[in-house]
């Protein structure tokens, strides 16, 4: 009989890439997830790895069983849900990931929320780079994470995910002051230093595009991923950004605040791989944070 442990290691050997990565995830030995696969091959009776120089790859029988072991998973996850509903309290632990400012707009308010209505709730809150979340969630890391989308094509949904619109965060040009008089034109800031995300962020092509849409290449002098570097540098009469409102839910703007064409706006999203959309502590998270996001949108400046 195949084991389900043993299927998770080789699932999650094919979203990481290697023995060691795996290891290191579920806090193991690499010899003890290279003992296991080898067991995990006698109860197949198959090889489903092969050595490619220093690393592993899957067999054609080795990819296979990944793809019912992904299925068998989702059960395993709904079963569990199914388990959580029929117990009458909501507790427990759960892993939540988020980018930086959902993490410092969203999240005091919703440990606030949850320890007041939910005291037996404990929260383990990690910042990863947004596009990072969904393969994070997938490889379960984490129970939950709190994503963005920024204006662009449809991109098509990961499989294996059952993702949640949480609410549009509208984007704005932020500059000095004395760049603009009486302008109220993107554009006539094309001549100025700007401040972008690295480039090959989802941020960073949107941002791009925009300025190519209003006929300029943008000088981008400045990259960060950071985009409390993004206000500073504009604060400080060095750079103009291109800034989502949750920024302001946390400090006030110094510098102009001008709309975009077209009032482009990024979504976010809460994701919960599929099977445990209905388990009752990520149901009442999410509850919390619309009420949190909710709150907080109400109070942010006028552009």
């Amino acid at each position: 009989m195949l084991s389900i442990h043993r299927l998770r290691l080789l699932v999650e050997l094919n979203r990481r890439g290697t023995v060691t990565e795996v290891a290191r995830a579920l806090s193991y030995r690499p010899s003890t997830i290279s003992q296991q696969l080898a067991q995990l091959e006698r109860e197949a009776g198959s090889r489903l790895i092969e050595p490619t120089g220093r690393r592993v790859r899957l067999t054609a029988a080795g990819e296979m069983l990944v793809r019912h072991a992904e299925v068998i998973l989702v059960q395993i996850d709904r079963a569990e849900a199914d388990l959580a509903r029929a117990r009458a309290e909501i507790g427990g632990e759960v892993r939540v990931a988020t980018f930086q400012t959902a993490a410092i707009a969203l999240v005091p308010s919703l440990l606030e929320n949850l320890q007041r209505s939910h005291p037996d709730v404990t929260v383990y809150l990690s910042e990863i780079q947004p596009d990072a979340g969904n393969s994070a969630l997938l490889a379960r890391d984490f129970d939950l994470v709190l994503g963005e989308v920024y204006p662009g094509p449809p991109s098509k949904p990961s499989s294996g995910i059952e993702q949640q619109h949480l609410f549009s965060d509208p984007m704005r040009c932020y500059a000095p002051s004395r760049w603009l008089g009486d302008s109220t034109l993107v554009q006539d800031l094309a001549r100025y230093p700007w401040v972008m995300e690295p480039r090959g962020k989802p941020a960073r092509a949107w941002a791009e595009a925009l300025c190519r849409a209003a006929g300029f290449e943008p000088n981008v002098r400045f990259e960060s991923a950071d985009l409390l570097v993004h206000v500073m540098l504009a604060e400080t009469g060095h750079a103009v950004a291109l800034l989502p409102d949750l920024v302001w839910t946390a400090r006030t703007p110094r510098a102009t605040l001008l709309p975009l064409p077209d009032s482009p706006a990024r979504e976010v999203y809460t994701a919960v791989r599929l099977g445990s959309e209905t388990k009752p502590i990520l149901v009442e998270l999410r509850r919390a944070l619309a009420e949190v996001a909710g709150a907080l949108l109400a109070h942010l400046p006028e552009g």
